[in-house]
């Protein structure tokens, strides 16, 4: 009974670190989905168009781009927990300056630094979890990165709202001295500090305490997190052995006659374009000012925000218990195929409406909704999720690192350039746009068909 009890207690000091490194994915989310509710504000404030709009949204995905390639580099420099630390310390000052803005190009600046942080901690959250979860429970840790990302992106929907409300359902309108899409933003500073007070807490990853030298504090670790019936002179060998052997693949190692690469590595950069080129994001940032554009108002429009952030986490979790149970495959197929229908279905919707700002008639206004949630569900319950599992499992050993940096860069700019040019493509003609998107969803269901390989129950040692 006591050995249970000891445990359970091990156990659920593991889940603590592993929930706390995981608040970098809830900063992700959260920072990434915050600017839905308040781009109609910052639009109107300072009276910029589509083009500048959609500029300013979107130049915090490159500043990520920036982060996620360096990120890996100084984790191995300063440690994990202290590249937290440093992430955690530039969202809370991007927030306040976000917060604080005199200009749109100064608030341009500090979405870049941001996007920064977040690109950081887009990196530093898995690799931490995956060198301190014990092998038995890898995966299902592996997941809470995932999961803190769609949570962060519902409560950043949620604190909107709310604000919202208290302002009197307008977004310009001023709360507290300064206008709700100000609050809105800054708000981000709380969940960062939580960031920070949490990765002060939290040990240091065992193979950073080896790679630096720190063996007696990496055995100390070791026990916290695999508890104390481990062979702690084994566990240590084989880090160091790794750290011995290893080789760090670089982009000469990707070549092959396919285009200048190999075909692998191909088919992980279109898997991480066709995630972004279906057109999720544009639900993320902007369906506050989507709904408001065919006749929703602003409160209303940041509740629906909400519900879809919703079935986004309930998607996830389906995607979660089903992955390892019917394979990757098959729920990218099955993702595919209801994305364009639901795609295609919001498109027909989309084209009833009644000029510019015009409202949606019945029935097309509940089933663009329904729709528009369908396809959230959709892509939750498979490309949300699968996308990366399979970006870290389909390539060999030797070149896994290096592809899986190009697929993520790829996945970064396609986010961009989905993000910057939704304004002004929804402007010119929403119909289209989502009928784009709809076509997007049905060449990624071919495209797995012919060339995406199932990857469940295969070693990662047997991918080739």
């Amino acid at each position: 009974m006591a050995t249970r009890h000891t445990h359970q207690e091990h156990l659920g000091h593991v889940v603590f670190i592993t929930a706390a490194a995981a608040i970098g994915g809830f900063l992700f989310g959260y920072d990434s989905s915050v600017i839905n509710g308040a781009v109609t504000g910052i639009q109107r404030h300072f009276r910029v168009g589509a083009v500048e709009i959609g500029f300013v949204v979107a130049i915090a995905l490159l500043g990520s781009a920036l982060g996620a390639w360096v990120g890996g580099g100084l984790a191995d420099r300063w440690g994990r927990t202290r590249s937290m630390k440093v992430a955690a310390v530039l969202f809370t000052v991007s927030s306040i300056g976000q917060m604080l803005p005199f200009a749109i190009w100064d608030l341009a600046v500090w979405r870049v630094m941001a996007g920064f942080a977040i690109g950081m901690a887009s990196v530093l959250g898995p690799a931490y979890i995956a060198e301190v979860a014990p092998p038995a429970y890898r995966g299902r840790l592996g997941s809470f990165q995932q999961l803190a990302i769609v949570l962060g992106i519902a409560v950043s929907q949620l604190v909107n709202y709310l604000i919202a409300q208290l302002a009197g359902g307008k977004v310009n309108n001023h709360l507290w001295g300064l206008q709700a899409w100000q609050w809105m933003l800054g708000a981000c500073a709380v969940p960062a500090l939580l960031y920070l007070l949490f990765a002060s807490a939290i040990p240091e990853s065992p193979r950073y305490l080896i790679m630096s030298g720190r063996s007696r504090k990496a055995r100390e670790v070791l026990v916290e997190v695999e508890g104390e019936d481990v062979d702690l002179d084994t566990r240590i060998a084989e880090i160091q052995h790794v750290l011995r052997t290893e080789r760090v693949p670089g982009l000469k190692d990707l070549r092959g006659r396919a285009f200048g690469l190999l075909p692998i590595v191909w088919i992980g950069i279109i898997l991480s374009a066709f995630q972004q080129f279906v057109g999720i994001n544009v639900i993320f940032y902007y369906s506050s000012v989507l709904w408001q554009s065919v006749g929703i108002n602003q409160s209303n429009s940041l509740l629906i925000s909400f519900s879809s952030s919703i079935i986004n986490i309930i998607g996830t979790f389906i995607a979660i218990s089903l992955v390892d149970r019917i394979g990757r495959r098959p729920l990218l197929l099955i993702g595919s195929a209801g994305m364009t229908i639901a795609l295609g279905t919001a498109a027909w919707a989309f084209s009833a409406a009644t000029g510019a700002g015009g409202a949606l008639p019945s029935p097309q206004g509940p089933i663009a909704l329904v729709a528009a949630n369908v396809f959230v569900l959709f892509f939750a319950l498979s490309w949300g999720v699968v996308v990366w599992v399979l970006l870290g499992e389909m390539f060999p050993n030797r070149i896994r690192a290096a592809a899986l940096g190009v697929a993520a860069a790829a996945q970064w700019l396609a986010n961009w350039a989905i993000t910057v040019s939704f304004p002004a493509l929804s402007e010119w003609n929403l119909p289209l746009t989502y009928a784009m998107y709809a076509l997007f969803a049905l060449l990624s269901l071919l495209f797995v068909a012919k060339w995406v390989k199932e990857t469940k129950g295969r070693k990662l040692e047997d991918m080739g």
